[in-house]
């Protein structure tokens, strides 16, 4: 099982993830509403790969993912965004400050679950 971590402030997204990815039995599961939330999960919980908005209230996905970065146990770990600001040169600053991978708002339910993977298998942790 993959562990991950979602994060996302759209609750009718996050429930349409948690549906895709309940298909499939590839992944153990957390969302978080914001990146605050989810500050305070990753204090006990390690995913193996992140999935995060870029537009949230408060603290957007970059300055989230910066925060992560600072944070040793975390430093390795994969981050995709989901995003629907997909011009080249935003996924380029996305993919510049650490990400991954971009996923695209609105995104497919049933690619969902292979993307995340594909960006999990082609970005272990170290």
């Amino acid at each position: 099982m993959i562990r991950l971590l979602h994060v996302e402030d759209d609750q009718d997204i996050r429930e349409i993830a948690e549906m895709a990815l309940d298909l499939f039995a590839k992944f153990e599961l957390t969302q978080c509403v914001d990146g605050f939330d989810a500050l305070k999960t990753l204090e006990t919980f390690v995913p193996d790969i992140i999935l995060l908005d870029m537009m949230m209230p408060n603290m957007t996905g970059v300055q989230l993912l910066e925060k992560l970065r600072l944070m040793p146990h975390l430093q390795d770990v994969p981050v995709v965004f989901m995003t629907a600001r997909v011009q080249a040169a935003e996924v380029k600053a996305l993919i510049d400050c650490g990400a991954v991978g971009v996923i695209v708002k609105p995104f497919d339910p049933i690619a969902l679950s292979d993307q995340i993977e594909k960006f999990y298998n082609d970005n272990p942790k170290a």
